[in-house]
């Protein structure tokens, strides 16, 4: 299979990363090395191609109020310039992916899903909309998107001559040097950042211009590292068609009053029943670095398995998430078979270290 590439892959070259498939497409694991790419984010700022992401478009009459039907979260709580985290699932409750979903007006919105899921997702909302005059346009192919993040991510922008400054999760239209910005105060990191949309075919000179600001290119090892000490979940790991939105744990992204979306009776009925499962956080208690299908132990009983697992740069420790027995809570000691070895772990909640995206 051919892998595709972002419009940076030639600077991700000249940089000399560590190039490798991520969901079909060619990309940047690290450059000088994960640690201190995280590292940088965390104390400074940092810069991710994170333009395998999808984006689409959706228009029409009430685009809002017909997306709501779909989504699991309640877009009708988000004014205009305003983001919200969500989820789309399958009739049974599984997640088909979570994105970002940023609301334009009443009737024009734009999303952000996973870079594998982007084609499923738009198939999804295509189908759902026949009928309803409500368009759902696929245009991850014109436009790039970088996320520079960390606590001088301000800096960075202002210095680029991009706007800055506003409120978590909200987001400014604007122009850079003559072309059509998007820039959102989101991001994955639990640092404070941006992610800023541009046309593809001016995503180079923003990349260079942006570095040249300061910020250190960073690839998707520390992306990893960084999302797993908050906590956050990645498709295919802590959310899946098989994992629904309550044993993840994000059972707060979703409007649980609304009337009507995708999945909403397979949810209602899980809420009311209890999930079989749930996601939990573990922190080492000795040398060990957990990794995703793990199992885990208490007691000498299998409880769970690991979803995700790293070394925390921030903490110097393993951590990992794991979907566990509703009986293993906070504060359990449990047990990790860490290559034959049992290590021991201690269940905690998230985020691992402190968040600052504000």
């Amino acid at each position: 299979m051919t892998l595709r590439q972002t419009p940076l892959h030639s600077r991700h070259v000249d940089l000399g990363a560590k190039l490798a498939d991520f969901g079909g497409w060619e990309m940047p694991i690290e450059y000088t090395g994960t640690v201190a790419e995280h590292t940088a984010v965390r104390e400074d700022v940092g810069v991710f191609d994170v333009s395998h992401m999808g984006y689409a478009e959706i228009r029409g009459a009430a685009a809002v109020d017909w997306l709501n039907t779909v989504l699991a979260s309640d877009i009708s709580k988000i004014g205009s310039d305003q983001a919200q985290y969500s989820l789309l699932c399958d009739d049974e409750g599984g997640v088909i992916d979570d994105m970002i979903v940023y609301r334009i007006s009443d009737d024009a919105l734009f999303i952000v899903p996973n870079a594998s899921n982007s084609d499923a997702v738009v198939a999804t909302l295509r189908a759902a909309a026949e009928g309803t005059g409500v368009t759902v346009d696929d245009r991850r192919d014109t436009v790039g998107i970088l996320a520079v993040q960390g606590p001088n991510s301000d800096r960075v922008l202002e210095s680029a001559g991009l706007p800055c400054g506003h409120d978590y999760m909200s987001f400014v239209r604007a122009e850079w040097q003559g072309a059509p910005v998007v820039v959102a105060r989101t991001g994955y990191t639990g640092e404070r950042g941006y992610e800023v949309i541009v046309p593809a075919d001016r995503l180079v000179e923003l990349w260079d211009t942006v570095v040249d600001a300061g910020a250190t290119p960073a690839g998707l090892g520390a992306r990893d590292t960084l999302r797993t000490e908050m906590g956050y979940p990645l498709h295919g790991h802590e959310l899946s068609a098989d994992i629904t939105p309550l044993q993840a744990r994000a059972g707060w992204a979703v409007g649980w009053d609304k009337p009507a979306f995708h999945g909403r009776d397979a949810l209602v009925a899980e809420k009311a029943a209890g999930p079989r499962r749930v996601l939990r956080g573990l922190l080492a208690q000795e040398r060990a670095i957990p990794r995703a299908g793990m199992e885990v132990s208490r007691d000498g009983a299998i409880v769970g398995e690991l979803t995700s697992g790293t070394f925390s740069p921030t903490l110097k420790q393993g951590i990992g998430l794991a979907l566990l027995e509703p009986s293993v809570v906070e504060g359990d000691e449990v047990f990790v078979d860490v290559r034959g070895r049992q290590a021991r772990f201690v269940v905690t909640k998230p985020p691992f270290v402190p968040p600052h995206v504000r």
